[in-house]
């Protein structure tokens, strides 16, 4: 779920000479440009369930997934913190703009809201609590870890999983989308993580395309063509955020 991808290969240091505002540097951390496709995971996941697409309950879970997009990206820079003084010292905390002890409280504020957000569907709790468990997991241990990119595709299946609990049971349909969507982002990290520094527009553009592969789904697998085609508008979008936060 998380949109921290590339891994430098040499020190690239940078000296800040403008200091951000401190809501900057929230929006710098926090990644907002790839919420679109959190927002397209939740469609999809809805729409493949069994009860289909509710506009209340989707608000809900966007909002509840969104807050553990952002917690996530906030406890990605936190852990990150010491690699980041030596590779990326234009990120908010090593160039000081915010302390890595608030990140680390904002980011597990986030988690818990999220969680909060989920509680009227006892089984959208349950695959919450492991979609923060599986957050927590990859920033804590994504450097040279071999099994980060399946942790991270494993964050975007649970929550086509939380969609579809929250308005009926888990089906197979939703599992398969889950599957599908998951092995997308893995591959999507593994390419990232082997581009490094020179990815350019390419990590950007495959984030987007978790939009797409959305819209795919719910085209292929539910009768919700309209729908389909407002998923593939989450690509476009993130790209357009994109050129003003950085999703990668």
């Amino acid at each position: 779920m998380n949109g921290t991808l590339s891994t430098p290969s040499a020190v690239n240091v940078r000296t800040v000479s403008v200091r951000r505002p401190r809501w900057r540097s929230y929006v710098v951390l926090s990644r907002i440009s790839n919420l679109p496709t959190v927002w397209t995971n939740v469609l999809a996941g809805m729409c493949l369930s069994s009860a289909g697409f509710t506009a209340d309950t989707y608000a809900q879970v966007a909002v509840a997934t969104s807050l553990f997009y952002v917690g996530g990206m906030f406890l990605n820079d936190a852990f990150d913190a010491p690699f980041d003084r030596r590779f990326r010292p234009d990120r908010p905390i090593p160039s000081e703009e915010l302390s890595r002890a608030e990140v680390f409280i904002a980011g597990g504020t986030l988690l818990g809201a999220g969680e909060l957000l989920l509680a009227p569907h006892a089984a959208s709790l349950v695959l919450g609590a492991a979609l923060a468990a599986a957050i927590v997991l990859y920033d804590y241990r994504h450097k040279g870890s071999s099994v980060a990119p399946l942790v991270m595709g494993t964050c975007r299946g649970l929550v086509y999983c939380i969609a579809a609990a929250s308005v009926a049971g888990l089906n197979s349909a939703a599992a398969i989308g889950a599957i599908i969507v998951a092995s997308y982002v893995v591959a999507l990290t593994v390419v990232a993580k082997m581009a490094g520094p020179n990815a350019r527009w390419l990590v950007p553009g495959l984030i987007a395309g978790i939009s797409l592969v959305d819209a795919a789904l719910i085209g292929a697998m539910s009768s919700s063509t309209a729908l389909a085609v407002a998923a593939t508008g989450g690509f476009g979008l993130t790209l357009f955020l994109q050129r003003y936060v950085r999703g990668d």
